[in-house]
This record gives structure tokens, C-alpha cells and sequence, in this order.
């Protein structure tokens, strides 16, 4: 379930700074990171918060093969997702996902 059209295929882009942030920080890799993308159900939306004239900014709310309920911010860059950000989601990401969950 998604509001936004994601490229197809999808295909990956990614900083090499983000990589490792993400790993260090967040204790999630770019592999499960790009795992989100291909699972269902995948509910994302417009950031409108952080996205501006240049760029605009999205997030999604999936899971990896794992079960690893992740919140991603990333953009679209030539027809390519390049993350931004991933990070376990917080107790009311999850229950929000639980709904989408349920209602897929």
C-alpha cells in the first residue's frame, strides 16, 4: 500500500556516508534497508517536513525478510531510491504498521 510510485524495477542508490551512519547508528544495514522495498506490505508517503524545491523526500514503513520493522526516509534519484535514513521503528510507527498490516 503505497501513495507514491516507486521506479520499476526497483533500483538502488547510495551514498557511501550513509552506509556505514546507518550501520553505526541505527544497527541496520543497506541490505535490509533495501529488503523494505521489495516486501509487502510497504505503506509510503510524501515527507513534506523535510522535502523542498529541489528534492522531494518520502517515507516508508516495512519490514525485512528478518520481520525487522523498519522506518526509511529516502528520495528518488534517477529512477533510482536512495536512502536517507533507517532505523527500527518506534512503538507508534509499529502500531500504525500493525494497521496497515491488517488492512492489506
Amino acid at each position: 500500500m503505497s501513495i507514491i510510485d516507486l521506479p520499476e524495477p526497483v533500483r538502488f542508490e547510495w551514498d557511501a556516508g550513509n552506509i556505514n551512519k546507518n550501520k553505526i547508528k541505527h544497527n541496520v544495514d543497506f541490505l535490509e534497508a533495501q529488503q523494505v522495498f521489495l516486501n509487502t506490505p510497504l505503506w509510503a508517503v510524501p515527507d513534506e517536513k523535510h522535502s523542498n524545491e529541489k528534492e522531494k523526500r518520502y517515507n516508508v514503513l516495512g519490514h525485512t525478510d528478518s520481520g525487522k520493522e523498519l522506518i526509511i526516509s529516502f528520495t528518488i534519484r534517477n529512477e533510482a531510491v536512495r536512502v536517507i535514513s533507517a532505523r527500527v521503528m518506534n512503538k507508534y510507527e509499529r502500531l500504525f504498521y500493525e494497521k496497515v498490516k491488517r488492512n492489506s
